[in-house]
């Protein structure tokens, strides 16, 4: 099916910055040079991980761990890092099976004494006290910075970890798209995913209105679109897939 066309009326390298997130991850790289943590937050589906894994690809010393769960967890997705890079100096045991979690945060430790790596940590909500006071354990007064994502600064979604991103410029916000560059997302997700309607324009419209232009919001909504239950002929019936959306269910 045919695609929407592009607004001209954009300036596609503005909506690039933005939808790649360019200027945030700016931000990202240059708190990591000054080896300072960082907190990145906002709602569901913003793009946080998006963002977080952009950056890791950025840096050669970086040890990702995408579920920040339990304890044990985590420290055994940060020795599993410590394996892939395989830095010189960094001896880790042949078997992690039945190492204490003391000893597994022991072997990180005395990696992060031969390497500057930093922790970029996803997923963060509602930590523990032995989560945060390893995550804590593992900063040592900002010897390795943590970059982490939780859906908001508030206490409960990142536990007693404030102090290491107290400062206005240890905190990142990711925001919905403003109305403009939205709807050009809209139409590009549709373009893309070769979902045609003679109603589109205004569907789309409406999308970009009922997400409050929130790119997965956007995606999801638009994928739900290519379903033959969701049309009337050749229209889009939107307030049936918005409903469906609203009710939880995804294609």
């Amino acid at each position: 099916m045919a695609g929407l066309a592009v607004n001209s009326t954009i300036d596609p390298l503005q909506y690039a910055s933005v939808v790649e997130r360019t200027e945030e991850l700016a931000r990202l790289q240059a708190q990591a040079q000054r080896r300072k943590s960082m907190l990145v937050f906002g709602p569901e589906a913003v793009g946080k991980t998006r963002l977080l894994r952009s950056f890791v690809q950025t840096q050669p010393l970086a040890l990702f761990a995408a579920q920040v769960q339990s304890p044990r967890e985590m420290l055994m997705a940060l020795i599993e890092e410590l394996r892939r890079l395989a830095r010189p100096g960094v001896n880790l045991p042949a078997s992690l099976a039945t190492l204490s979690t003391g000893s597994l945060k022991g072997c990180i430790q005395r990696a992060l004494d031969q390497h500057p790596f930093l922790l970029a940590l996803d997923h963060l909500a509602g930590p523990s006290r032995v989560v945060t006071g390893l995550i804590k354990d593992l900063n040592y007064f900002d010897r390795t910075p943590v970059i982490f994502v939780a859906r908001t600064p508030h206490m409960e979604d990142i536990g007693n970890l404030q102090p290491m991103c107290a400062g206005k410029s240890e905190r990142l916000e990711l925001k919905e798209f403003l109305p403009p560059i939205a709807l050009e997302f809209a139409k590009r997700e549709a373009s893309r995913t070769g979902v045609w309607a003679s109603n589109l324009d205004q569907v789309l419209h409406q999308l970009v209105e009922w997400s409050n232009g929130n790119p997965g919001s956007i995606v999801h909504m638009v994928k739900m679109a290519q379903f033959p239950r969701y049309y009337a002929g050749d229209q889009i019936k939107a307030h049936v897939l918005y409903l469906d959306y609203r009710m939880g269910r995804r294609e």
